[in-house]
Order: structure tokens, then sequence, then C-alpha cells
């Protein structure tokens, strides 16, 4: 039986999160080294891009996790843990926190990552009103830059195709302006 079958099987083909039955798939529960049922679960495409946070945290999607939080499982306790640590600002979660146990082996899995450090928000490089950025996108700048270390002035309304995201600064992008990659402040840029 295949590792998506064993899961299926074990959740009633339902996410084993929020019990959605749409857009299913296999998430490995970090850190792991080769899939198994003992640290994958089956999730929903909602709750993946926001356990990944490629997606901003909607803290009444995770209100189920009162009950799922309850799974037998090991791999669907971490990942409701960790989304419990984030969600703590919201009082029902911290109630659920408190009162979830974990055995120690399971609670040390859970703290491996570090997600249940980090608060709730998930940032994204922005441009100056306030639309999301994501790799190759087309931006115009609001205003004239001069580029440091460079003889090169960027014009007010320069049009900067196939930008790369900044992936440890969501205020910068980099992009070319007259055959030069330039870093850019996304607050002088609009989505084009």
């Amino acid at each position: 039986m295949s590792l998506v079958q064993q899961l299926q099987t074990r959740s009633g083909n339902k996410c084993e999160l929020c019990t959605s039955e749409t857009n299913l798939s296999v998430y490995e529960v970090p850190p792991t080294s080769n899939a198994n049922a003992d640290n994958s679960i089956l999730v929903c495409k909602n709750c993946l891009d926001q356990v990944e946070k490629s997606e901003q945290l909607d803290a009444g999607h995770w209100r189920i996790l009162t009950e799922t939080m309850w799974s037998e499982f090991a791999p669907v306790q971490v990942v409701a843990w960790r989304m419990l640590s984030r969600l703590r600002n919201e009082g029902w979660a911290a109630d659920s926190l408190d009162i979830l146990y974990l055995d120690d082996e399971t609670l040390e899995w859970a703290k491996k990552t570090g997600d249940h450090e980090q608060e709730g928000t998930v940032e994204f490089h922005q441009d100056s009103n306030g639309a999301r950025l994501f790799e190759g996108d087309t931006v115009v700048l609001i205003k004239t830059l001069d580029v440091k270390g460079s003889t090169l002035s960027a014009k007010l309304g320069t049009v900067v195709k196939n930008i790369r995201l900044v992936h440890d600064n969501t205020e910068q992008i980099e992009g070319k302006v007259e055959g030069q990659t330039i870093v850019i402040l996304t607050k002088y840029l609009r989505k084009g």
C-alpha cells in the first residue's frame, strides 16, 4: 500500500488538520529524512499553504484544531501544536495549547523547527500600494533612484521586468535596469 493510500485510509480521505475533503496531498512533517506514515499527514491545500507560510494565517480556519489536535497520530499532534503555538495570541488557541499533552519525544519533535517561537503573521514582499509581489513580476519605479556605487540613475516610470525577491529581506527586490542588476526597495515601486 502506498503512503498516500495509507494516509487516506487513516484519515478517512480528509485533511487531518481541518477535515476538508478537497485538494489533499501528503505533507512530510519536518524534520524528516524519508517520508512514511509515522512522519507524514494528509492535508488540504489551504492548510498546507498556511503551514508552509506561503499564505497568511486565517485564525478562523484553524478553530477546528480544538478537535483534530486529539488525533492519536504523532505527526498530526506535532503540526497541531506548531499551529496552535503560532496562533497563541488567540484566546481559544492558547487555551487549547494549555491542555494539549504531547509525550516528551513528540514535544521535542514539535520544537525542532522553531516555528513555535514565531508569531502567526507572515511577511511578504509588497509594493508601495500593498500588492503582493512574486518572483518574475514586472514593476514600475515610482521615484527616480540613484544607484549606489554607480553613475546609473533609475528614472521614475522605469519598468523592471522579471524581478527576483530578496529572500531574507521583504523590503527589497532585485531587478535589471539598463543591463545592470540592482537592489530596489519595495516602497519605491508598484506592480506593473
